[in-house]
């Protein structure tokens, strides 16, 4: 079954423990941080020092999302910092085989992402290679503005679902940017077993109440996750 993976980028930065308390309580599987650095996307967030903070403070596995130029400069620090889960962009490197061997070399697993304009071409020949594959389906957003969901990343995130299937291959496929609980049963029937949501949790009148009522509802959608 998929499963929900909560964006604590989009809670109130000052109030982190209390958004970890949130993701813990509900149930959910992981923890999501989006790193921006202000040149890959316009936005810069969170780095290495909160990452390191939040490992001390749980021990549900730390996704990173790197959206940042060159991160190969980046990759070992975010490991060491505490990551389980490290994410690169096809876009944003000319080292890609060689990043997603050394994040698997530290027993992390390796996924990649892809921006919306990037077709699914672009990583055919490296799918053997990760253990996740990230579609954005909105753009990377801050706190303060929701992504918008664009319908037509369903068609993609098929795409990855027939290829994993064809291929015979065992990659996660995970869906981020406007992801809610508006869209979850969509995004999921379309072959996603990863949802990461944040705007839609953390923005709503209670957040917690909103969590958990998105993890159950995922935990209700039949599939297969192999996150």
């Amino acid at each position: 079954m998929p499963f929900v993976a909560p964006s604590i980028l989009a809670a109130d930065w000052a109030t982190f423990g209390e958004a970890l308390e949130i993701i813990q309580a509900s149930g959910a599987s992981m923890v999501h941080m989006d790193v921006m650095d202000g040149h890959f996307v316009p936005e810069i967030s969170i780095g290495l020092p909160v990452v390191a903070s939040l490992r001390k403070a749980t021990e549900l596995p730390i996704e990173v999302h790197l959206l940042i130029e060159r991160p190969e400069r980046f990759v070992e620090d975010f490991l060491q910092a505490g990551a389980d889960r490290l994410c690169v962009h096809y876009e944003a490197t000319n080292h890609l085989p060689g990043i997603l061997d050394f994040i698997r070399g530290k027993n992390a697993k390796a996924g990649v992402a892809l921006t919306y304009p990037t077709t699914l071409d672009a990583v055919s020949e490296i799918l053997g290679e990760i253990d996740f594959l990230t579609i954005l389906c909105g753009e990377p957003t801050l706190r303060d503005q929701p992504a918008g969901f664009i319908p037509r990343s369903t068609e993609k995130i098929r795409g990855a679902a027939k290829a994993r299937r064809d291929r015979r291959l065992d990659f996660a496929i995970q869906a981020e940017g406007g992801i809610g609980a508006g869209n979850l049963q969509e995004v999921a029937a379309a072959g996603a077993d990863i949802l990461v949501a944040g705007s839609d949790i953390f923005n709503s009148v209670d957040p917690r109440t909103r969590l958990t009522a998105m993890v159950r509802a995922a935990q209700g959608i039949p599939g297969t996750s192999v996150a």
